[in-house]
């Protein structure tokens, strides 16, 4: 099976869009949740095995991946008896543009990594 990725230039997001990402991140669990979705890439995970890595239950699991769902930042498939989950990272993407969209005036953003760590 083949996962198509968003491109970032596809999806663009409206200020409630945004605020509804941003809320379902707003969260440690649903953070942690989306975190092991994108780190687990286009296979995406089973919430059995994502409720073992991540430590929780499965029904507060259950909960918080309906919120990124709900939210855009997931998906979930059926395959056979389990549901895979993945990021959806067309609207990733989407969000981060929108929060950099008109940084540094439009001009390029740089970060002096010296001064952004100072215990390094």
């Amino acid at each position: 099976m083949e996962i198509s990725i968003q491109s970032p230039e596809l999806a663009t997001l409206d200020e409630g869009a945004a605020v509804k990402a941003l809320a379902a991140l707003a969260q440690a669990q649903r953070l942690r949740a989306f975190r092991a979705l994108v780190v687990a890439g286009p296979e995406g995970l089973t919430p059995g095995a994502m409720a073992e890595q991540l430590g929780v239950a499965p029904s507060a699991l259950s909960f918080h991946l309906k919120e990124l769902s709900n939210s855009g930042l997931a998906s979930s498939e059926a395959r056979g008896r389990n549901l895979i989950y993945r990021a959806n990272f067309g609207q990733m993407n989407a969000l981060l543009g929108y929060l950099t969209e008109h940084c540094c005036e439009g001009g390029t953003c740089e970060v002096d990594t010296q001064a952004a760590c100072a215990t390094c």
